[in-house]
Order: C-alpha cells, then sequence, then structure tokens
C-alpha cells in the first residue's frame, strides 16, 4: 500500500508554514481581528469556492479510461461541493454586509491569481496537480476553521449566523481529508505524484498570498463596518 499522502505533506511542509505564517492568521488566535477583515476573507473566499465545481468538474473531463476510478471520487467531490458560495454570502449578509454587492464584484488579484493558475494546472500539463489545491484547501480548513471561527466570534460579537461556512468546513473537511488521504494513496505513478505535489507547494503560497493581501489590500473599508456594524450584531 503506498503512502504518498505522508510523502506529501512532508513534501510541502516549508510552503505550509508559508500559509500559516501569514499575519492575519497570527492576529486571529490572538483574538485581534476585526469585522472589515473576516468580511474581507469571505469576499475572497465566495470568489475562489463559486469556482470549486467548476474545476473539479474539468478535471473530470481530462482523465482517461484508465482514471475512472478518480473520476467516480471527483464526481462525489462534486456532490459535496455544490453551493458552498452561497453559503458564504449569507454569512457576509449575517455580518451586515451587501452580499449581492460582492457576488457581483471582482475578486482581488491574488485571489484571481489562484483561480486562474487552478484551471490553468488542469488544462497545462498534468490534471492531477488540481489534486494539490484540494489537498490545500481542505487541509487548511481542518487546521484553522473551527477556532478561528470561535476566535473571530470572541473578538468582534457576530452571531453564529455569520460563520456557517467556517464553522461547517472544519467539521466537514475532517471527513474529507480522510477520504483525500485514501485516495491519495491509490495514486502510485510517479509523475502522478509530482505533479501533485508541485500543485500543493503552488497553492499553499497562492493561498498564502491571498491571505496577505487581506493586510494589503482589504477588500471592505473600516469606514463601510462601522456603518454596518449594528446590523451585524443584531
Amino acid at each position: 500500500m503506498s503512502h504518498f499522502f505522508n510523502t506529501l505533506q512532508i513534501a510541502t511542509q516549508n510552503e505550509r508554514e508559508y500559509l500559516l505564517s501569514a499575519p492575519i492568521i497570527t492576529r486571529v488566535f490572538n483574538g485581534q481581528v476585526s469585522l472589515t477583515e473576516y468580511a474581507s476573507f469571505l469576499a475572497q473566499a465566495y470568489h475562489h469556492v463559486k469556482h470549486t465545481v467548476p474545476l473539479m468538474m474539468s478535471l473530470g473531463a481530462k482523465l482517461n479510461d484508465q482514471q475512472e476510478w478518480l473520476r467516480e471520487a471527483v464526481a462525489e467531490y462534486i456532490e459535496e461541493e455544490l453551493g458552498h458560495q452561497e453559503w458564504i454570502l449569507n454569512d457576509i449578509a449575517a455580518c451586515g454586509f451587501d452580499k449581492e454587492a460582492v457576488r457581483q464584484s471582482k475578486p482581488q488579484f491574488a485571489t484571481e491569481l489562484m483561480v486562474s493558475y487552478a484551471y490553468d494546472s488542469i488544462n497545462r500539463g498534468n490534471p492531477l496537480s488540481f489534486f494539490g489545491m484540494v489537498h490545500v484547501l481542505e487541509g487548511t480548513s481542518i487546521a484553522l476553521a473551527d477556532n478561528a471561527a470561535n476566535k473571530i466570534r470572541d473578538a468582534v460579537g457576530l452571531p453564529k449566523n455569520a460563520f456557517s461556512y467556517l464553522t461547517s468546513h472544519g467539521a466537514l473537511d475532517i471527513e474529507h481529508v480522510k477520504f483525500f488521504e485514501s485516495l491519495m494513496n491509490e495514486i502510485t505513478d510517479e509523475a502522478d505524484q509530482q505533479a501533485i505535489i508541485h500543485g500543493a507547494k503552488c497553492f499553499y503560497k497562492l493561498y498564502g498570498n491571498i491571505f496577505r493581501a487581506l493586510d494589503t489590500d482589504p477588500f471592505f473599508s473600516q469606514t463601510l463596518a462601522t456603518s454596518q456594524s449594528k446590523a451585524c450584531i443584531a
């Protein structure tokens, strides 16, 4: 039995640390996060999560007949991921912001870059490199989501219904990662393994840059947050 999942974990340790060392993540766990920072995170989450299903559909279409077993796994992922972007918009509304304005907005550059690379990784070279993105997003959810939701709630005073995306993914992705681990351990082709490792390294950096951009290029302003705060905590 292959243990490629463990190899993937070890090979991407430095890149994972780059993501987790983003200043805003440190501030969250120190209870120093603001309403605008959380809402800005959700806005960018919307802009990449809405592509999850289309990306997986593109991946499934690229697999060959010998990879039919993987196509079935991708189909299961698609069923699980349908509609999650709407959870995020509802969380944004629960924070007192205009979710339809977010829906119609453009992603920040760091977010657009990660999404663009995701499509590119499927269409250029080995499409299995996209599993690197799955590894990064689901692993990060387990490491951060539930604890982050509690810290943000304590710091900002948000209602529970402003955290459906984070709290659901913390628990949901535990099962997903177990499934993902078994899936990765069935991949024995070295070229496929190296493509996934390379993809994960890239996505750790790209996702880390999204978190860093929340400091340099926030989506929501503090002025707007002040005007929305009463709706948020009502």
